[in-house]
């Protein structure tokens, strides 16, 4: 039987996540809250941010500031882009 959440992100009963993505309260937090939609929309931002920003995974200050998007995105409905995105052409 698939686990259903009332996801934060997309305000309607999705389906939940498997596990939670990472130990510790947030990650739980995000277990309970948040749907595989919207972890998979956090991934692919997340992705973004990364390579526009060239962040380093290993750098403090980057994790930091990716804890802060992620939840800003997951949370707090924010979907603005970074400064100077500029999507790619198809």
């Amino acid at each position: 039987m698939t686990r259903t959440v009332n996801c934060v992100k997309l305000g309607i009963e999705a389906e939940g996540l498997d596990t939670p993505p990472f130990p510790g309260p947030k990650g739980q937090e995000i277990f309970e809250k948040v749907s595989k939609q919207a972890w998979k929309d956090w991934l692919a931002r997340q992705t973004m941010l990364i390579n526009e920003g060239k962040l380093a995974s290993f750098d403090p200050k980057a994790r930091a500031y990716l804890a802060e998007e992620r939840t800003k995105f997951l949370f707090e409905g924010n979907n603005e882009m970074p400064e100077g995105y500029v999507p790619p052409k198809n």
